[in-house]
């Protein structure tokens, strides 16, 4: 299961939830979990605030051959739709590797298509520094005996005032609050699921990097930083840092979490991860619902 479908992290960003399970005969072969949401009368399947992905988890055999592998992920994912509530708003956001786009068509769902990073951790250290931009790996050369790292989660509430000023910065605003993301903190720090790796240069912070986790993948899950602090090169320090920790953790795959923004894919595109795609299940079957989205703009 990824961390964002762990009971834990569903009860710190929706309100209600639940899970709906795909079986042959007593074995779970897969899961789908997700939010139960009314508004106005009004049927909602989104992602909650604050989670990249929420599709389904497939539990592939040990055993399973790999030409299989594609007709039991179609298999388990048709099963898994069928225990979905129905629904006449969607907006969800599968994780990357699922395909099984004729399935979501057949259900009259719209696929859009989003993109992230994924860094494979099976490299070495040496590796992944190779498969670096050259910039990349002349900042972290440039700042390893400068700045200072830690774990710092206390510091949640710099890191919202640095994300605040960065949306700002783009004329954005932030859809969630500072108890959200303390709700998160709380939820992750009592699973052993994060870190907020701060980079310091004496006592001024530079930038700070909240790394989030499950057994197999690290992910990049918000950053910030100090709006008087030029450039990247602390960012890029702690992203290496943050790599490097889910490499020792054994994970498997560093996730970027990607971004659609050019300034920001040219960066986590820097580090040398492979471009990944991921779809967005969108319907919008209610009158209500397309009148409020016309008057928010």
């Amino acid at each position: 299961m990824t961390v964002f479908s762990q009971h834990w992290w569903l009860d710190a960003v929706a309100e209600s939830w639940d899970v709906a399970l795909a079986k042959k005969g007593d074995l779970v072969t897969g899961a789908w979990p997700y939010p139960i949401e009314k508004k106005a009368g009004v049927a909602l399947l989104r992602t909650p605030i604050l989670t990249p992905y929420l599709g389904p988890q497939i539990f592939y055999p040990q055993d399973l051959k790999e030409s299989n592998r594609d007709n039991f992920e179609h298999e388990t994912v048709a099963d898994l739709m069928k225990g979905l509530p129905p629904a006449k708003v969607w907006q969800l956001a599968l994780q990357p590797g699922i395909k099984q786009a004729g399935i979501f068509k057949s259900y009259n769902l719209n696929t859009a298509v989003q993109q992230t990073f994924l860094l494979d951790l099976n490299n070495t250290e040496e590796t992944l520094l190779a498969n670096m931009k050259e910039n990349t790996r002349r900042n972290l050369r440039a700042l390893a005996s400068d700045i200072s790292i830690s774990n710092a989660p206390d510091l949640l509430g710099e890191l919202f005032r640095f994300h605040h000023h960065t949306l700002a910065s783009k004329k954005k605003t932030l859809p969630y609050s500072l108890p959200d993301l303390q709700r998160i903190m709380d939820a992750a720090l009592a699973n052993n699921a994060c870190a907020l790796w701060v980079a310091k240069s004496g006592v001024a912070t530079e930038a700070m990097v909240w790394h989030m986790w499950d057994n197999n993948c690290g992910y990049y899950f918000m950053g910030g930083q100090n709006p008087a602090a030029g450039g990247y090169k602390a960012m890029s320090l702690l992203l290496w840092h943050a790599i490097s920790h889910s490499k020792k953790l054994g994970h498997k795959t560093f996730d970027f979490e990607g971004s659609m923004d050019e300034g920001v894919e040219r960066f986590f595109r820097s580090f040398g991860g492979k471009r990944a795609l991921y779809m967005v299940l969108q319907k919008n079957d209610s009158l209500l619902w397309k009148i409020k989205q016309m008057v928010a703009g």
